[in-house]
């Protein structure tokens, strides 16, 4: 009997490659994966493991005619055509709990060293700078954070929070009940938009979250704040992250990603802005590390084989 097949086109820990060949499975492992050889390579494959390297789209889903299931590592289902797949019968899975908790130390250690103006002081100092007045840090006790999306990265995140006695205000479009104790549930955006010192992100990418953060986003802000992105650069339209900075709307943004990620990938424009803004005192970038943490990559493969499993 012949081998089921998967092909392995990100990174995963042994315990779901040892987990999947235990279960029968075949592995196809590509450290190099294109669009184009994921054509080749899935064609007899029943499964397939992506992060953010493949867009399984329609072609490439077709290529694969034997396709079962499709698991992503991470929460961010963009990458997948899954009205598409699912109309074929084939079933996507994701370990967003895998995450979480990586991604929520990473904005809280972004929010602080920003605040605390813990990077920049660090890189005076190996310039020969010696400035204490300059560098005087805020505290985020007391202040208002406004957290949008309060799926599992959401909800970590908020509970990192709770302990520096914050008022933690959540919306979420689509989740509207079990809300913890110390996060205050929002119907609407306005409640945010009018008390919010710190906004962060943590809605998935799409149609109604491309360039959530946008001119009347900014506009609609009653009072200047501090950007959070760990969620998709594309939910930040980055010139107008720029220009509000300029004009002091905004006076500091924490990113994580951003918009035409990664240097490779960007157009001139995208290449030009992000360079300018990585040269402002009141921005901290990251390479889209905050959900890649040694332990997040172990976590996401077990969640994610266990999902596998229980439906092979």
């Amino acid at each position: 009997m012949r081998k089921k097949k998967v092909l392995i086109a990100a990174p995963v820990h042994q315990i779901l490659t040892q987990g999947l060949a235990d279960a029968g499975y075949e592995l196809v492992i590509s450290k190099n994966i294109t669009q184009q050889l994921a054509l080749e390579l899935m064609q007899d494959c029943s499964g397939v493991v992506t992060s953010t390297r493949l867009q399984l789209d329609k072609e490439l889903i077709d290529a694969a005619a034997d396709l079962k299931w499709i698991g992503r590592m991470g929460s961010g289902m963009e990458v997948i055509d899954v009205a598409y797949a699912t109309a074929k019968g084939i079933k996507c899975f994701s370990s967003p709990e895998g995450n979480c908790n990586a991604v929520a130390e990473h904005a809280v250690g972004m929010l602080l060293s920003l605040t605390k103006r813990i990077t920049w002081s660090h890189n005076e100092l190996i310039k020969g700078k010696w400035l204490r007045e300059e560098n005087r840090g805020v505290e985020l006790e007391g202040k208002t954070i406004g957290i949008i999306g309060l799926g599992h990265t959401g909800r970590a995140f908020a509970k990192k929070l709770s302990g520096f006695d914050m008022r933690i205000l959540a919306y979420d479009k689509y989740n509207r009940t079990d809300f913890p104790s110390y996060v205050e549930q929002c119907d609407s955006l306005q409640p945010i938009f009018d008390e919010a010192e710190i906004v962060s992100f943590h809605v998935p990418l799409q149609d109604d979250t491309f360039h959530y953060f946008d001119s009347e986003f900014v506009r609609t802000m009653k009072r200047p704040f501090i950007l959070v992105n760990t969620s998709r650069g594309a939910i930040v339209d980055t010139n107008i992250l720029f220009n509000s900075i300029r004009e002091k709307k905004v006076i500091g943004a924490c990113l994580d990603v951003v918009e035409g990620e990664p240097f490779s990938a960007m157009n001139e424009q995208q290449n030009n802005v992000f360079n300018q803004l990585l040269q402002l005192p009141e921005v901290l970038a990251t390479p889209h590390i905050a959900g890649y943490s040694y332990q997040a990559l172990f976590k996401m493969s077990k969640a994610l084989l266990g999902k596998i499993v229980f439906f092979s």
